[in-house]
């Protein structure tokens, strides 16, 4: 008589075979071409109860079994003050995804509540970032795993550019400017959202989407969901939109760039123009 996997067995199974190529492989790409995990790393993989932490998660720990470099994980929910109903369904996919996870709770949501509704978003990633910081510390880990992916990543982009007047986008890695040692890496770099939502579907998962509290009270205005429409209009004219934005930020032509800054010191066409 055949054996009967459990849920969590077949899905890790599809990450690693029907998602091998579009997920899996992707994810040990960008761990190898960004470096983003060295040997004895400690790792706190931050779960938000959303596909994309959840997938992050999996992915992790099958590269912590099965991979040649051996690190650590920790999986993290931080509670900003998530409806009753959306922290059951985090506990609930942790537990069918079999995935230990700790619960820390905070008071973000309250504490932005009482401010600005013109500054809220800034202010809930602003706490956000401390506490799981913190949390890091705490937990004695070197390294922070957001799940991030190539979606954001284009779209961050495109936000700076038409809403900040600024080139910039979210990096691979980075250091922590106030936690010495502390890295905040996005192995989910270069999977697209499409596939998340993809594995998601296939394994029958049903994840929180935004628990928010501002999102659901209010009528939000998303410049992120304006930008996400956008990109896919264009699409229908160059099915590779997406990929070419992605690639011009790991390609880009100083020599035609007429200022920049860098360590707070702008940088100017003219600098090397008037030498010539």
């Amino acid at each position: 008589m055949a054996r009967v996997l459990k849920k969590y067995k077949l899905i890790e199974r599809s990450t690693l075979t029907k998602y091998r190529k579009t997920i899996y492989s992707k994810v040990i790409k960008a761990i190898e071409d960004y470096e983003l995990v060295n040997k004895n790393d400690k790792i706190m993989v931050c779960i938000s109860g959303g596909k994309d932490s959840f997938l992050l998660a999996k992915c992790l720990e099958e590269i912590s079994k099965h991979g040649e470099i051996k690190f650590d994980l920790k999986y993290v929910v931080m509670n900003p003050g998530y409806k009753e109903f959306n922290l059951n369904k985090i506990l609930e996919n942790a537990k069918i995804l079999n995935l230990d996870i700790e619960i820390f709770n905070t008071d973000i949501f309250e504490v932005v509540k009482r401010t600005s509704k013109k500054s809220h978003c800034y202010l809930c990633a602003r706490m956000r970032r401390g506490y799981l910081y913190n949390k890091a510390k705490e937990l004695g880990c070197n390294k922070i795993a957001l799940g991030h992916h190539f979606n954001d990543v284009i779209e961050t982009t495109l936000l700076s550019v038409f809403y900040a007047g600024e080139v910039k986008t979210m990096l691979p890695k980075l250091h922590s400017d106030n936690y010495h040692g502390i890295d905040l890496i996005r192995p989910l770099y270069l999977v697209k959202e499409e596939d998340i939502i993809s594995w998601s579907n296939y394994n029958n998962l049903d994840f929180i989407n935004c628990a928010c509290s501002f999102t659901e009270d209010l009528k939000f205005d998303s410049k992120r969901e304006e930008i996400k429409n956008l990109i896919k209009d264009l699409k229908t004219n160059n099915k590779d939109i997406d990929n070419n934005i992605h690639k011009a930020l790991e390609n880009v032509n100083l020599n035609c760039i007429v200022s920049g800054h860098k360590n707070g010191k702008k940088i100017s066409f003219l600098d090397d123009f008037n030498k010539k």
